[in-house]
C-alpha cells in the first residue's frame, strides 16, 4: 500500500522559466508555509522530474513538479459502526448530509457516536487512509450539509477560501413571528453571554457578525415563517442569537427561546411553547454549501434535502396556522 496520496502535479509553464521552486510551490500551488515544512522533510514530498530537490533550485519550462503528502489515520478517534448520508465523494472530499442529534467530533464526554466516529470507521472498512479533518461545524441539533477535507492541502485551501468569504453557506429556518422585512440583513455583534457562559448574545462589544435572510414563506398572519439564511461571518450560535435579537427565534430551540417579557404577549408565549414541543431541536437545516475545488479548480455546489421532521413541522404548521403564504 502506498505511503502517500496522489500527487498534486504542476507543470511549470514558459512564463516560471528560472522561478524558484520555493515560489512556484508558494505562488502557484499556494502551499502553506506549515505545509510546505512538512513536505521538505517527507522523503518524497517535493519532486522534480522525479528526483527529490531543494525548494531552493531554479525550475525549467516544462519541468514536472510532484508533491506528495503522507498517508495519515485519526488514530485518537475510536472507528465506529454509525449510519451516514454521502453526498458526494473524491479522492480530496467527502461531503455528507449530517442529521440532527449527531455531534460533529468527539468531545470530553462524548467519546463515541459522532459523526467523526462513523467516518473513521467507513475509511477504514474500505482500507483507506484519511485523517478526520472537517472544514466548518454543525452545532449538534442542525443537520445538513457538512465538508471533510482527506488531505492538508485541500483542507488549508477551503479553510482559506472561508476565511475569504468566498464559500457560500446557506439556511433555513422555520422561527416563530416573521421579519419585518421580506429580505434584509442582521448585522449585530457576537460575544458569550457573561451571566451564562454557553450561550451567545448580540452586544456592541462582540465579535462582528453578519446574517442576511429572505423570508420564504408565512403562515397565520406572521406567527411563523421559514426564512432562507446566508452567513457573511461564522460565529458559534450565529443564525440563533440573530433571528432571536429580532424577535424570531427558532421552533423548538430551548437554549434562546426566551425573550423580554414584554415583547410578546401571553398568549402568543403559549402558542409559541406548544409549538416548540412539536420539533425536538431548534428548527435549522444547512441545506447548500458552495466553494471552488481546491484540485478540480471549478465551483461546486452541494445540496441536503429537507430532513423529514422539519418537513412534518411545515406540515402541521400547514394545518394548524393556515393561510399559508408562500414567497418563492
Amino acid at each position: 500500500m502506498s505511503l502517500y496520496y496522489s500527487p498534486l502535479v504542476y507543470t511549470i509553464p514558459e512564463q516560471e522559466d528560472g522561478w524558484l521552486l520555493k515560489t512556484v510551490l508558494q505562488r502557484r500551488l499556494q502551499i502553506s508555509r506549515k505545509l510546505l515544512s512538512r513536505l521538505k522533510l517527507t522523503e518524497q514530498g517535493i519532486m522534480l522530474n522525479g528526483e527529490r530537490v531543494y525548494i531552493s533550485v531554479k525550475v525549467s519550462a516544462g519541468d514536472r513538479l510532484e508533491v506528495r503528502m503522507e498517508q495519515e489515520e485519526s488514530d485518537d478517534i475510536l472507528p465506529e459502526e454509525l449510519p451516514f448520508n454521502i453526498l458526494y465523494e473524491d479522492e480530496h472530499l467527502l461531503i455528507v448530509n449530517k442529521d440532527s442529534g449527531i455531534i460533529v467530533h468527539p468531545t470530553h464526554g462524548h467519546y463515541t457516536g459522532t459523526l467523526a466516529n462513523g467516518v473513521v470507521h467507513y475509511w477504514k472498512s474500505k482500507a483507506e487512509r484519511f485523517r478526520f479533518r472537517p472544514i466548518h461545524r454543525l452545532d449538534q441539533e442542525t443537520s445538513g450539509v457538512l465538508a471533510i477535507a482527506k488531505n492538508p492541502y485541500v483542507h488549508q485551501h477551503v479553510s482559506e477560501q472561508m476565511i475569504a468569504g468566498t464559500v457560500d453557506k446557506k439556511y433555513m429556518a422555520i422561527m416563530h413571528g416573521c421579519p419585518s422585512e421580506a429580505q434584509g440583513e442582521v448585522d449585530g455583534p457576537i460575544d458569550r453571554d457573561p451571566e451564562e457562559p454557553h450561550r451567545r448574545i448580540v452586544t456592541p462589544d462582540g465579535y462582528a457578525a453578519r446574517t442576511l435572510y429572505k423570508v420564504v414563506t408565512t403562515w397565520g398572519n406572521g406567527s411563523a415563517s421559514v426564512v432562507n439564511l446566508k452567513l457573511e461571518s461564522g460565529r458559534t450560535h450565529q443564525i440563533r442569537v440573530h433571528m432571536t435579537s429580532i424577535g424570531c427565534p427558532l421552533i423548538g430551540d430551548r437554549m434562546y427561546k426566551t425573550l423580554p417579557s414584554d415583547r410578546i404577549d401571553a398568549e402568543t408565549e403559549a402558542m409559541r411553547n406548544e409549538r416548540d414541543g412539536w420539533i425536538d431541536r431548534q428548527a435549522l437545516h444547512a441545506y447548500e454549501l458552495s466553494f471552488d475545488h481546491p484540485i478540480l479548480k471549478q465551483r461546486m455546489t452541494f445540496q441536503a434535502p429537507l430532513p423529514p421532521d422539519l418537513a412534518a413541522l411545515e406540515k402541521r404548521l400547514d394545518a394548524e396556522a393556515q393561510p399559508r403564504e408562500d414567497r418563492i
